[in-house]
């Protein structure tokens, strides 16, 4: 196919042109957003403290009102101890407390509406600058493959198309993760927290009851709702990225995960390993963990096995991997075929960090007898750049 390279030149240039002042104009779009949210952060702040003093206030005239009206009940029945100043005196306070404390539940109503209404712009907003970050980061990456050398532009035209294809798609699918996990912390630890502030206010004002048992069972209730909290957290940062495997290394990292695996899907999962097992690159380990994370969700989401296994076997320049399981098994050939029509990257994405690692994968099924993923990895190679661009 015969390529035009100064029309190509001529239109990549005028594609970033436009990208580059689209991405100024998203920025400035986004920053005038954070400052909006700034702004409702600060004031939805000041709101919720003065709806806890007002709520405070509702429940000290609460309880003066009750006291005034008793009071003012005692007096006037006791004609005899108590003169008509002492009535109207009694009286007179009763129907202030009363008015004040009119007053503060309206106030109180107010500020409960005007949090609420400050909760969702200031959750709108956050959506707002989240997809503003979205685009920009996707204009960016657009921008990356576009500044490159025109020649290299050339070749990815005529040999590599898919190739870079993918490696746009692999980038974006990680930003929807990090966007996953950050839903994940607002759905939960952060709910979670601010569930756990109002529950520390209602045990607060159950120690003005002196009622130590419904406060200790409150706080028994705090404690294991904050156990609930942390356990979600730690199982975020595990799935953003294991610490145990720059601590440990491979090996144990997938044991922990293979056991993890088995407990929370109920499905028998073996790890076995042969040979002397050895530290490898940092990007190296951290591609082969997530080849085996992807290989076992896959079986859990489309192969309905009972039973997984891992093998890994150390020799002394290659490192391979063997992924087996139960399931119904698929044609490979019609799989891969309708993952590309289709944009889908489960296996195709598998291969392709597989070649980033200089490796080979050969993935065998049968329907109705299972899958067998075998990986091999050379020890010596280093991972390529784009390795360590995706975020390895």
């Amino acid at each position: 196919m015969d390529y035009h390279v100064d029309q190509i030149d001529r239109v990549i240039q005028n594609a970033i042109s436009v990208m580059e002042d689209s991405k100024v104009q998203v920025f400035e779009i986004c920053e005038v957003a954070r400052r909006e949210l700034h702004s409702l952060t600060q004031e939805l702040e000041k709101v919720l403290r003065d709806t806890s003093e007002t709520i405070d206030k509702v429940d000290r005239l609460e309880r003066d009102y009750r006291l005034a009206r008793i009071r003012l009940t005692e007096v006037s029945r006791d004609f005899v101890r108590y003169t008509e100043k002492d009535i109207k005196s009694a009286y007179e306070k009763a129907t202030q407390f009363q008015l004040d404390l009119m007053v503060y539940r309206e106030k109180e109503n107010y500020l409960k509406a005007r949090r609420d209404e400050l909760q969702i712009r200031v959750k709108n907003v956050e959506l707002s600058i989240e997809r503003a970050d979205t685009i920009n980061l996707q204009m960016s990456v657009v921008l990356d493959y576009l500044s490159g050398d025109l020649n290299q532009v050339t070749r990815i035209l005529e040999s590599a198309k898919n190739r870079q294809m993918i490696g746009l798609k692999i980038i974006l699918a990680q930003e929807d993760e990090r966007k996953r996990i950050a839903r994940e912390i607002h759905d939960g630890p952060a709910q979670s927290l601010a569930n756990l502030v109002l529950r520390t206010e209602i045990a607060e004002r159950l120690l003005d009851t002196k009622d130590l048992v419904v406060v200790r069972n409150e706080l028994i209730d705090l404690k294991s709702q904050i156990r609930i909290g942390l356990e979600e957290i730690r199982k975020i940062i595990f799935n953003l990225r294991p610490m145990a495997l720059d601590d440990l290394g491979l090996v144990p990292t997938l044991r922990k995960f293979v056991q993890d695996f088995e407990e929370k899907t109920r499905i028998r999962a073996v790890f076995e390993t042969s040979g002397k097992d050895k530290r490898l690159p940092s990007a190296m380990e951290a591609a082969m963990f997530r080849l085996v994370q992807e290989a076992f969700n896959n079986a859990l989401k489309h192969a309905q096995p009972t039973f997984v296994s891992l093998e890994i076997t150390y020799q002394d320049d290659i490192v391979q991997m063997l992924i087996e399981d139960n399931g119904v098994g698929f044609h490979t050939d019609v799989v891969e075929s309708r993952a590309r029509s289709h944009s889908h990257f489960g296996l195709i994405g598998m291969k392709e960090r597989v070649d980033l690692l200089q490796g080979k994968i050969d993935i065998e099924s049968t329907v109705g007898q299972g899958t067998q993923i075998k990986i091999n990895v050379p020890i010596k190679a280093e991972p390529g750049k784009e390795l360590m661009a995706h975020g390895e």
